[in-house]
């Protein structure tokens, strides 16, 4: 007999799991060693039933909580017993993970000896072992030339640290003092999940969370159904393309079949193309999730994201092809590309359909990653580009957001302070600005990219290596919007010499004084320019935005 649950309580609970999730996040922010995670954020919290089902998530990255009820599911598959105070990790890609530097913890929520949650982070890592630091390697053939492979692992058992398995990944992972002090970070944020999901359990009773968690996915799929009903009938065709491969193969295309009807939604994506060679290729898991995001775009922006809201969408691909790579091949750009170019092609096709809710062409990711000494405080540094971030797609609702980022993480990757990464790092920010005209002409204007000039003030070489996508493929306008500018980045030596930077290499020398010049790309415009009203062309040449 189920438990009757009143819409206030079910409420209630809704709003407590949402808490959960964000205050896992605040500890996140709070307790990490890392940048990349302290400042830009790069991390994702949610709970997850053991039917594998999303059940609430933190407002971060959403590529990377469309792909964690894979990741549960591949450790409930590898351990079928568990018990209180085990600790489980993963990033292997093959196993439900994104890509390597995505590392992954999940803890199991228990109420007395049932096991009913977990409650999970995934945290993007500044190294994870590999031929290149940062963890990309746009040279890598394989997934092995990209660092420690992590399937579903045991690092605590009954409560106790297997310090073993802790030293054998430490030990593959060249900055090992951040990276300990960000897993324990992360550990301790799934940590508190559990905690506070047991307070609630024992505030309500787990059979009546069990029963609002029910009633609350039942109503999302409610709220997503009727939004789906609301959009024109057909089936409808996108496509989105990458520049290159970083080894010769240029173009390559993403194709997205649509299919609405009534309250229910086909994505088919089985017409893209083969896969390649390098690391753009993505996973299954990764790609479920950006076809996923893209269709939580599309929905009311107030329905939860969770399980229940995906109800009536089905998701098609071949293997063998971009967006589901055969097991082994290389994948680390998996979550900005393609998984960016799948949600671009489905935005594509629904223009039609539902004009009012899609969005047009966000910047793409171009990625820098430095390694070097760094004088100030006598220890070699990895620093991760997060500045610079690219224009947002324009919509219905108005202008995309000026430096808003990429489309896979909607704005919930953030650059750090300016004065805190100079104070840090062997950096000095020259130029740091919004740049006027780079967003596509609409209706609705896509967002400014960004002028960047940094300085590299270090006393020696440093390397570097570049990942991304975008310097031909610029963001494009949707429904008659003009497309953003591309990318363009440039090094620039104190010899007065200068250098386009390609968006997919390795092993660049950097020596002091050296500039990094960047223009990040624009993105699309929405609706056609001549219809965008004269007070606002008028209020875009006030504040030099054109």
């Amino acid at each position: 007999m189920k438990t009757s649950v009143d819409p206030i309580t079910r409420s209630v609970i809704q709003h407590r799991l949402t808490a959960i999730v964000n205050e896992m996040g605040e500890a996140m922010l709070r307790t990490t060693y890392s940048q990349i995670l302290n400042s830009s954020r790069d991390f994702s919290l949610a709970i997850v039933d053991t039917q594998n089902r999303l059940i609430a998530q933190a407002d971060h990255i959403p590529v990377h909580v469309g792909a964690l009820p894979w990741a549960t599911l591949a450790v409930q598959e590898s351990f079928g017993h568990v018990n209180p105070g085990d600790v489980f990790l993963l990033n292997d890609p093959y196993h439900g993970g994104s890509h390597l530097p995505d590392l992954t913890a999940f803890v199991p929520v228990f109420d007395g000896q049932k096991h009913l949650f977990w409650t999970v982070v995934r945290a993007h890592q500044s190294d994870i072992g590999g031929a290149t630091h940062g963890g990309y390697n746009p040279h890598a053939r394989e997934i092995y030339q990209e660092g420690l492979r992590i399937p579903p692992v045991k690092l605590y058992e009954n409560g106790v640290c297997r310090d073993d398995l802790l030293n054998m990944i430490a030990l593959n992972i060249r900055n090992s003092r951040d990276f300990r002090g960000d897993l324990s970070a992360m550990l301790g944020a799934v940590r508190l999940g559990e905690i506070r999901m047991q307070k609630l359990f024992s505030e309500f009773g787990s059979p009546i969370v069990l029963q609002a968690i029910e009633q609350i996915l039942d109503a999302s799929e409610v709220q997503a159904r009727k939004a789906v009903s609301g959009w024109k009938d057909g089936v409808y065709f996108g496509e989105a393309f990458l520049d290159d491969d970083g080894f010769g193969r240029e173009n390559i295309r993403i194709a997205a079949k649509v299919t609405k009807s009534g309250d229910s939604v086909e994505i088919d994506l089985t017409d893209s193309d083969e896969q390649v060679v390098s690391f753009l290729n993505s996973p299954f898991a990764a790609m479920q999730a950006a076809a996923s995001v893209a269709f939580f775009f599309l929905i009311d922006s107030e329905t939860p994201k969770n399980s229940g809201a995906l109800r009536p969408l089905s998701i098609k691909a071949r293997q063998g092809t971009i967006v589901w790579a055969d097991e082994g091949r290389a994948v680390s750009m998996c979550t900005s590309h393609p998984s960016t170019e799948i949600m671009q092609a489905v935005m594509v096709a629904m223009a039609e359909a539902c004009p009012d809710r899609v969005v047009a062409g966000w910047g793409k990711r171009f990625r820098i990653a430095i390694q070097g000494h760094n004088p100030k405080s006598g220890r070699n540094f990895i620093w991760h580009l997060f500045h610079a971030r690219p224009g947002g797609g324009a919509s219905s609702a108005g202008d995309g957001w000026h430096s808003g980022g990429e489309w896979t993480t909607v704005g919930g990757l953030r650059f750090a302070s300016i004065e805190l990464t100079e104070a840090r790092y062997p950096l000095h920010f020259r130029q740091h600005e919004f740049e006027p005209g780079t967003g596509g002409d609409g209706r609705h204007r896509g967002g400014l990219g960004t002028h960047l000039e940094l300085e590299l003030l270090i006393d020696r070489s440093a390397v570097a290596n570049t990942a991304g996508d975008g310097t031909r493929h610029a963001p494009p306008g949707i429904l008659g919007g003009e497309s953003g500018h591309p990318h363009r980045y440039l090094l620039k030596r104190s010899d007065g010499s200068e250098i386009a930077l390609k968006t997919k290499d390795v092993g660049i020398d950097l020596a002091p004084g050296d500039i990094l010049e960047i223009h990040s790309s624009g993105g699309g415009g929405w609706g056609r320019p001549s219809e965008r009203p004269a007070e606002f062309i008028a209020r875009d040449r006030k504040l030099g935005l054109q």
